[in-house]
């Protein structure tokens, strides 16, 4: 009998449903994540300490959500806020910029923007849809909905944009992650599409994973491990990377640490692949484009963005002066051979790369004699 007993309370034991990691309990309208006991805001809305969701269930928040509807008719809006834990109140706390809510009985995730201007709301809504859309399909999210906040009258404007999520297996930390992802993205791309500048700060802000699904252009190129520089072929094919750009219209990015693969149209940003980290070499890639490049760009910067133990290079090249055109590559390769006393000169034209003819050249050099002839030495910017 005894024998029996034990065997049944363990029985009983493992049958028993674990505790719920976040969970609401009607009677006082309590919330509890971790363990924590949290509380409404002065407007009605949950406000949780970033701190609380490391090890909160998405599932459990959902099953949460749903028993605070079934109790009280309406949805219930779980606000995170990031200042320091002692300083933290529910009702006094500054939230930031992502939150949860019960949408159509589903988890979703709000995403608060502020944008200084805008023409057209359906455009601006198409806009921010396609520049979420290849990082919500590798999350297994979906864009719902964008909206102006309709509180305001005058900019900036705050926008929300609605993303259902699939709350099977998910953490609520790293969904709060990728929401604030989502609003980096989506701030960046607000003003219309991505450009140089601003996928030049995501990938310093250590957000280069947001550029994976964005196709390579005329001012963005992607390598997946370091130039060769210890020999000519590297050292070439990195001063031409360099001169491509320098000598387009727009400038350029070139990130190294990121893999890219053919589709049609052209090249599609598919993965991060971060090279060891190597404190020498901003200085040896700088090294090589003194020797290899003419004349030196304007303000060009390289820089080693940390990632973990590895690194990712990022080379920016802003838009150089006419006047220095063209930029000229000390060596070339022509049909896989390395021609040392040659000099090569490319430009960028979307993603692929064009030489610059011999009557580009002819006609930029005549030109150049006719303003010497007449006396006249453009200045800088002109």
């Amino acid at each position: 009998m005894t024998t029996r007993r034990a065997s049944a309370s363990a029985g009983s034991n493992a049958c028993a449903r674990p505790t719920p990691t976040v969970r609401f309990d009607a009677r006082t309208r309590d919330w509890y994540l971790g363990g924590r006991r949290r509380r409404y805001d002065g407007a009605g809305n949950v406000v949780v300490h970033v701190d609380d969701l490391a090890g909160c269930s998405a599932s459990d928040l959902l099953r949460a959500m749903r028993r605070h509807h079934a109790y009280y008719g309406d949805g219930s809006t779980i606000l995170v806020s990031e200042v320091h834990e002692g300083f933290f109140d529910e009702e006094d706390s500054v939230v930031g910029a992502v939150a949860f809510e019960l949408h159509d009985n589903a988890l979703s995730l709000d995403i608060t923007l502020v944008v200084d201007d805008f023409d057209d709301e359906d455009e601006l809504r198409g806009r921010l849809s396609s520049c979420l859309a290849p990082l919500l399909r590798r999350h297994r999210m979906m864009f719902q909905s964008a909206w102006q906040d309709p509180n305001y009258a005058a900019p900036p404007w705050p926008w929300h944009v609605r993303v259902a999520v699939n709350a099977r297996g998910r953490d609520l930390a790293d969904l709060f992650e990728l929401g604030q992802d989502m609003a980096q993205l989506a701030e960046a791309m607000t003003d219309g599409q991505l450009t140089r500048a601003t996928a030049g700060d995501l990938v310093r802000g250590g957000h280069a994973h947001l550029l994976i699904g964005q196709p390579e252009g005329h001012w963005l190129d992607v390598k997946s491990q370091h130039y060769d520089l210890a020999g000519d072929h590297g050292q070439i094919s990195l001063a031409q990377a360099v001169a491509r750009f320098c000598n387009a219209e727009a400038g350029g990015l070139v990130v190294v640490g990121m893999s890219s693969k053919k589709v049609p149209g052209g090249e599609e940003i598919r993965g991060l692949c971060p090279v060891p980290r190597d404190n020498r070499m901003v200085r040896r890639y700088q090294q090589t484009l003194e020797r290899r490049l003419f004349p030196p760009p304007d303000d060009l910067t390289i820089e080693a963005i940390p990632m973990g133990e590895d690194m990712i290079m990022l080379i920016e090249v802003p838009p150089q002066p006419e006047e220095l055109k063209p930029f000229l590559v000390h060596g070339a390769i022509v049909d896989g051979r390395i021609e040392g006393a040659f000099i090569s000169i490319v430009r960028r034209r979307g993603e692929s790369s064009i030489p610059i003819t011999a009557p580009m050249i002819h006609s930029t050099l005549a030109a150049g004699r006719g303003l010497l002839r007449r006396g006249e030495i453009p200045s800088k910017g002109a």
